[in-house]
């Protein structure tokens, strides 16, 4: 594992505006590879997702794109949501990490762990009580490391194919 310590910086439009496409053909990936829907259907949906998410661009309010920085090289990304006048009722200051990504060739080195603990810090600082995420099940590296941070199965849909 690196020594590096992980900090955030914010995204720019330049950087934004490469991510969100990455983001939504990897988001697109994971639903087909969870069984949940067929290629076309899975990709409508992400479209869906994205133009909901990001309708005001970088600078949607409540939506936060940051890179991971080791040092100062950039090593990844993460979106975390802080809800606003659109917050879930039952948990109004509740964040949800939408995406934590460790480019690849710097995996292994902890930051997954490390950005993870700044998406709480960052949460906090902006007084949310509480952060979720969801992952699909296929992706097990990512669930073991949900797990051993405390995170809790709040919902679970299971499919067996006929």
């Amino acid at each position: 594992m690196s020594g590096a310590v992980l900090r955030l910086r914010p995204a720019t439009q330049d950087e934004f505006d490469e991510w969100l496409p990455r983001q939504e053909a990897g988001y697109v990936e994971h639903i087909i590879a969870s069984g949940s829907l067929p290629p076309g259907q899975a990709r409508e949906k992400a479209r869906r997702d994205t133009e909901r998410a990001f309708g005001g661009g970088l600078g949607t309010p409540g939506q936060l794109v940051f890179r991971l920085l080791a040092e100062d090289e950039p090593v990844g990304w993460l979106w975390l949501a802080v809800p606003g006048s659109d917050a879930d009722p039952r948990n109004p200051r509740m964040a949800w990490i939408n995406d934590v990504e460790v480019d690849e060739a710097f995996r292994g080195r902890g930051y997954g762990r490390q950005a993870m603990l700044l998406a709480e810090q960052e949460a906090k600082v902006r007084g949310m009580t509480s952060i979720g995420l969801n992952v699909h099940g296929h992706n097990t590296v990512a669930r073991a490391l949900y797990d051993s941070l405390g995170y809790q199965v709040m919902t679970q849909q299971m499919k067996k194919p006929l």
